[in-house]
């Protein structure tokens, strides 16, 4: 006889652990709801681990009169970065203008000065900027942002945006989200989804058995699955607007680093796309992104070949040192869910923007199409002033004015300081740590920030950091990761919670495995699992 499943009672189930599940969690259970999220993989496994890793209006998305969005996109900006310093940092980003045409004449693809200037000054004054510097133009024959590019680059254009480790990003808003009384399970597959009048019964599956969870709201936040999922789990929903959702591949590399200094560019391309080079885990430097309709399986995304030449291309337009696909150290694709278009349209040109769509024929769903990460917050906030009021509860949205965990550098409240003071923050952990290497320190503070204090709360030499695991990865690290975000292979930890898979060296991911079932063996055996014991994250 099968065995009866746990059961968990809930007012909101969410479905999908990208950044929009992950907020719409975190969002809700601070309005006091009863929240399980549930992710079939691990957390941000997918399209919220592939971006382009920027917190941006987007520049480009003025030349399709997106005015909207970037404005939206553009308030976030600063929003996001008070509440997270520690994972988030300004960027500024070089334009180069090309002085003549290409190889043989080739198009270059830039837009004319007058054009940027005028987007610049949009993107300037769309929306209010409190301590982000203006955009402008440099000589880059006097400036060391030229001095890696072709000499046909004469000037360039300056904008201001940010960067953000988007894995962390999912990862501290599930935290959050739990911190407020959110279930979160992982490795948990929605499976099984049957709506009644007032209620959804969902079965979720996973290695150690099935739970049932029985919610009053469903939400649907599985990205380039959404418009699938509830038909294929069993759901009876309307079917209006699926249609509309355009799968998209971006694809990135990752290259030995091409300039020392640490500003972006953006290069524009002859077909009028913009590709950005990023610097990336102080060695190397990131390329992308392409933008490719996607028709194959969406948990065996790759870049193709060609994806590899058109960045390899991309940069060799415009940077002196040559590369080719020899020279790709790592790459990452992602399908990114955009809405409207019939497939006509250029990827490119397809709106980044969001849609989402209620359904009450029955007990209530929510579904999320499109998004971009840096809009995130304002997508779950909006989402949830749905939801709530449709379960009875009347609560305001409060994730504006809230840290994420360990932003809370200079006190709860976000604020600016913790952008533009984190060097004098790390410089007091640097006395109170003063026995730990800088490197590995710094490492600590941009991954956890105030949650230091956890991570090495009782270390006081380097030895109490345990077994060195694998170069810059020790015992405590790794317990920390197991213990309190969820992380059950190497695959989680080298290359969603930190990116030392780009640092070690062959077999590290064994040695990561074998601790980490060591570890889980070793809990198993002392510890009997309790009725509560779902996933002993």
């Amino acid at each position: 006889m099968a065995e009866v499943p746990k059961r968990i009672d809930c007012d909101v189930l969410v479905v999908g652990g990208g950044i929009n599940g992950a907020g719409i969690a975190r969002d809700a259970a601070g309005r006091g709801l009863r929240v399980v999220l549930c992710e079939k993989d691990d957390l941000a496994a997918h399209t919220s681990s592939a971006s382009s890793k920027l917190i941006h209006g987007g520049l480009r998305y003025l030349e399709h009169y997106e005015f909207g969005l970037v404005r939206k996109a553009l308030a976030e900006r600063e929003v996001l970065l008070k509440s997270a310093p520690h994972i988030m940092h300004p960027l500024r980003f070089v334009m180069p203008q090309r002085t003549a045409a290409g190889p043989s004449g080739e198009a270059t693809g830039q837009r004319p000065a007058w054009m940027i200037r005028a987007g610049l000054f949009l993107y300037d004054h769309l929306s209010r900027r409190d301590f982000l510097p203006p955009s402008g133009s440099i000589d880059l024959r006097a400036d060391p942002a030229g001095a890696v590019l072709q000499r046909r680059f004469a000037r360039a254009f300056v904008y201001s945006d940010a960067w953000v480790d988007d894995a962390r990003l999912v990862v501290l808003a599930a935290m959050d989200a739990r911190e407020r009384g959110a279930t979160v399970l992982t490795r948990m597959r929605c499976s099984v989804l049957r709506r009644e009048a007032a209620r959804w019964s969902a079965t979720l599956s996973g290695p150690k058995g099935e739970l049932l969870v029985q919610a009053r709201c469903l939400v649907n936040a599985t990205g380039p699955w959404a418009a699938h999922f509830p038909h294929e789990a069993g759901g009876t929903v309307s079917p209006a607007g699926n249609r509309t959702l355009r799968l998209i591949k971006g694809s990135h590399i990752v290259v030995p680093r091409l300039f020392t200094h640490g500003q972006a560019y953006l290069l524009q391309q002859p077909d009028g796309r913009i590709v950005f080079a990023l610097p990336y885990e102080e060695a190397f430097t990131l390329v992308g992104t392409t933008d490719v309709e996607y028709t194959g399986d969406l948990d065996r995304v790759a870049i193709s070949a060609a994806e590899t030449a058109y960045l390899c291309d991309a940069v060799n337009r415009c940077f002196e040192r040559r590369i080719g696909p020899e020279d790709v150290v790592w790459s990452f694709a992602g399908v990114r869910p955009l809405i409207g278009g019939d497939g006509g349209a250029s990827a490119s040109s397809a709106s980044r923007d969001y849609r989402l769509e209620t359904d009450t024929h029955g007990a209530p769903m929510l579904s999320v199409y499109g998004g971009k990460v840096t809009t995130f917050r304002r997508l779950a906030e909006q989402a949830v002033d749905w939801i709530a009021p449709a379960l009875g509860r009347r609560a305001a949205g409060w994730t504006a004015h809230a840290c994420l965990p360990g932003g809370d550098l200079f006190g709860k409240a976000p604020d600016a300081r913790g952008v533009l003071e984190f060097d004098a923050w790390l410089r007091t952990r640097q006395q109170q740590y003063a026995w730990l290497a800088p490197a590995l320190l710094q490492r600590y503070a941009r991954a956890y920030g105030t949650r230091l204090g956890t991570l090495l709360g009782h270390c006081r030499t380097r030895a109490d950091l345990g077994e060195e695991i694998v170069p810059g990865l020790f015992e405590v690290e790794l317990d920390y990761l197991r213990r309190h975000e969820w992380v059950l292979a190497a695959e989680d930890v080298l290359w969603r919670r930190t990116k030392l898979g780009l640092h070690v060296p062959p077999g590290a991911a064994a040695r990561v495995d074998d601790w980490l079932r060591a570890r889980q063996a070793g809990r198993a055996a002392a510890v009997a699992p309790g009725p509560g014991s779902i996933n002993p994250a």
